[in-house]
């Protein structure tokens, strides 16, 4: 496993970490092979686990924290994000500075933690002001309780607003952001990279594989895999992605893999780690072999001559708009 700093900032994360939003822990065998998952993670090297407070209703904080407990607190990186409801109350939900705090505390407790290392914010909260969050987050670092903290799903001209907010107030920096980015999403090389480069925010994103797409079980003109993320979550984000022009790239993408002798996602996942604005790649894992799988793509760089075949498969044509 190879480690890359977090931004600009001192702390290590290793290239590729693991997920919890997926996570079964739907009775003892699945709980059990979830804790060997984590289990395999950690033996190969991943030292960075994603997490959130909506969850499983907080029963994946609870989960993790207790699979990671048999290990040094050192040698782990633990995260957790705030927005979703967590509760029927007008304040359990959102981006308020009651609601953070109260959340802070609730995951720690969960984890059974003195502190988190990463703390998003997952979506943009219309209804309190940017400066409000962002003090929270600030006053967050200040007491020890998180020590760095980003978003997540944010706009551009909504992570410049919080920028600008910080400098202005002078509050504790802005380190990391966790948008979505694989090789068929990639809206984030328009402007968010830039924004990332420039201010030394690490960038860890999620669905590096969309979905599953990128794995190739996928494929034109069969049925669904038994048991896939497509058969259990009908009609949701795996699904939108299953068109016939994604499924033509997959087809493409898996015989340059193959070149290489590589699985696709190996390749996939190489490919977004490419950037060196990316920290870490979040990948999910319902099993130890999916793990494994995963993290060989770390440390593995794919050909100048593969990388053009690549985007000639991709095709992505970057918003620009000619001014004057």
């Amino acid at each position: 496993m190879q480690y890359r700093n977090l931004g600009k900032w001192g702390l290590k994360v290793s290239e590729i970490s693991i997920g919890s939003w997926m996570t079964d822990l739907n009775g003892l065998g699945a709980a059990e092979t979830a804790r060997q998952s984590i289990r395999a993670a950690y033996d190969a090297g991943v030292n960075f686990f994603d997490c959130a407070d909506a969850y499983s209703g907080g029963e994946a904080e609870k989960f993790l924290g207790k699979a990671l407990r048999e290990y040094k607190r050192s040698s782990y990186v633990v995260s957790s994000k705030v927005f979703f409801p967590v509760g029927r109350g007008a304040n359990d939900w959102g981006l308020s500075r009651k609601h953070i705090i109260e959340q802070v505390d609730s995951s720690l407790k969960n984890m059974k933690l003195d502190y988190l290392d990463l703390y998003f914010c997952h979506r943009f909260d219309p209804t309190t002001p940017v400066e409000e969050t962002m003090q929270a987050l600030s006053d967050m670092v200040a007491q020890g309780k998180i020590l760095y903290y980003g978003v997540s799903e944010w706009s551009p001209v909504q992570i410049m607003k919080a920028l600008s907010v910080i400098r202005e107030l002078h509050l504790r920096p802005m380190s990391v952001i966790q948008p979505q980015y694989n090789m068929i999403d990639r809206y984030i090389e328009d402007e968010i990279v830039q924004i990332c480069a420039e201010n030394g925010i690490g960038i860890v994103p999620f669905s590096p594989l969309a979905q599953g797409l990128l794995t190739g079980k996928y494929r034109k003109g069969q049925p669904l895999p038994a048991g896939s993320r497509a058969t259990h979550q009908a009609g949701k984000q795996i699904n939108k992605l299953l068109t016939d022009a994604n499924l033509e790239k997959v087809e493409k993408l898996s015989r340059v893999a193959a070149q290489l002798g590589v699985p696709l996602s190996v390749m996939a996942l190489s490919w977004v780690l490419r950037l060196p604005q990316i920290s870490s790649v979040i990948t999910g894992a319902s099993k130890p072999e999916q793990v494994e799988a995963n993290v060989a793509a770390s440390g593995f760089t794919i050909p100048d001559d593969a990388m053009e075949e690549i985007e000639d498969i991709l095709r992505y044509r970057p918003f620009v708009r000619k001014i004057g």
